[in-house]
This record gives structure tokens, sequence and C-alpha cells, in this order.
């Protein structure tokens, strides 16, 4: 099974960016999707970004669409998020997903439809 850890978060302040990668210990390239999640204090976890089927699809919620992206590094192993013009409202925990076999009605933007997780990686942004 797949292995995650993330990296790279950080305190920044409003406009700035962070870039965020997530370590796996297999082979991206294998899996069916790979997947950022947020989650606030007190809120439940919130879909972020995903990249499926690996061919360069890729999904994103209305409030970071412009600014983030998410990239796949099949040689390296590792999927980062980009994020641009940072908002206070983007301060969360950034966990990375992975679901790594296809299935039937597979919901990219739900947190249960993913099977392997990182320990998240703390981003605040300040305003």
């Amino acid at each position: 099974q797949v292995q995650l850890v993330e990296s790279g978060g950080g305190l920044v302040q409003a406009g700035g960016s962070l870039r965020l990668s997530c370590a796996a210990s297999g082979r991206i390239a294998n899996v069916y999707a790979v997947a950022w999640f947020r989650q606030s204090a007190g809120e439940e976890r919130q879909f972020v970004a995903a990249s499926v089927r690996n061919d360069g699809t890729t999904y994103y919620t209305d409030s970071v669409k412009g600014r983030f992206t998410i990239s796949r590094d099949n040689a390296k192993n590792t999927v980062d998020l980009q994020m641009d013009s940072l908002k206070p409202e983007d301060t969360a925990i950034y966990y990375c997903a992975v679901r790594q076999n296809v299935v039937w009605g597979f919901t990219y933007g739900r947190y249960r439809a993913y099977d392997v997780w990182g320990q998240g990686t703390q981003v605040t942004v300040s305003s």
C-alpha cells in the first residue's frame, strides 16, 4: 500500500504563495486518483483539488480555481499543490489522499472515496 507524507506548509501573508508536496512510497503513476483536501478547526474535511486517471484530468473546488494548481510528477512519485494569491480563508490543515484502484461510482470530491491519507501539513495565511 502506498504511504504519503506531506510537506511545504507554513505561515504566509495574504497574497503570497506556498507549494505543498506529497511524497508517495509507491508509484504515483499507478494510482487512479490523487487529491488534496483541507480541514479547518471545527469543520469537515473539504475537497480542494484532484488529478484523476493520470491523463491530465484535474478538478478544483470553486474557491481555489485560478489560484491553485495540482500536479503529479510520476518520475519523483510526488503530487504537488501550488497555491497562489492565498487568502486567510485558505488557512487549514492540508491533506494528500490517494484512491489506489478504480471503483464504480468514484466521486473525486468525497473524502470517503480515498483509501490512503497523509498526516497533513498546516497552512496559515495571515491578513
